[in-house]
């Protein structure tokens, strides 16, 4: 990187650690730097993750986002995004989370993945997912945003770490035998009341093929899955805000449920 970059990509950084220790989300970085550009991005991300990881986090997955052909319109864009997900962003089945450690806090439900064999690209395929996932499970990703109204374009979300919030996945293990992937249902509720319904086929159409994407994207980066690792491959469905006294749960066929609460 240029030095130009360098001195962008610091900046950056330094005003998402600001909204992250005070609470206060900030105005666009794409306003800050209107011709930020995707990649520039993905290095504000990686720097993040690198410090949080020199204080004492670990990395324990990755997150996919963008998989649906709605949300890439929304954002008028023709790829998926990712970031990381950190041993501090998961909670319990059937937790609680407290709002006030969040900022516009949203639900999604997704298929979690847990590797038991590494995958680096760039020319991973579905079977080598496949081959490589130890079981799958249900999951609720809480996406949040620091940017103030979700007022984001994809180098908006790409540099906010894909807007990771936090994570909730099954106990439940289930193997990929047998499982059709595309054909899972999954219902979404909140407080009792159906959200909305997504399937697997919604998630670049398998969301065996959301991973192999990832590990295909990452390897520009030098980043590679790892065994153990757990990866959100992207939500079924339509992202549903959360507040004070919410219960969501998130319901698959063939695969259970998972449930997360707010205060």
């Amino acid at each position: 990187m240029s030095n130009q970059v360098i001195l962008r990509v610091q900046h950056l950084n330094k005003l998402l650690q600001q909204a992250e220790a005070t609470k206060q989300s900030i105005s666009p970085l794409t306003e800050v730097y209107p011709d930020l550009s995707i990649d520039d991005a993905y290095h504000v991300q990686l720097r993040a993750i690198e410090q949080k990881v020199q204080e004492g986090q670990r990395i324990v997955g990755k997150k996919i986002g963008l998989t649906s052909v709605a949300m890439q319109e929304l954002l008028g864009v023709d790829q998926p995004d990712y970031g990381h997900l950190l041993d501090s962003m998961e909670v319990s089945n059937r937790g609680i989370i407290t709002l006030d450690h969040l900022f516009q806090p949203k639900v999604e439900g997704e298929i979690a993945f847990v590797l038991r064999k590494d995958l680096r690209g760039p020319s991973v395929t579905v079977k080598d997912v496949l081959d490589a996932t130890d079981y799958i499970t249900p999951a609720l990703e809480i996406v949040d945003s620091r940017i103030t109204d979700w007022k984001i374009t994809l180098a908006d979300t790409v540099a906010d770490n894909a807007s990771s919030g936090l994570f909730v996945i099954g106990e439940e293990r289930f193997s990929l035998k047998d499982i059709d992937l595309p054909s899972i249902k999954m219902n979404l509720f909140k407080n009792g009341e159906r959200m909305n319904t997504g399937y697997g086929s919604d998630v670049l159409g398998n969301p065996a093929k959301c991973i192999a994407w990832l590990a295909n994207k990452l390897s520009k980066y030098n980043v590679g899955l790892k065994a153990g690792e757990v990866i959100l491959s992207g939500a079924l469905s339509a992202a549903v805000a959360a507040e004070k006294g919410d219960v969501f749960t998130a319901e698959f066929s063939h695969i259970g449920k998972v449930e997360v609460s707010f205060k």
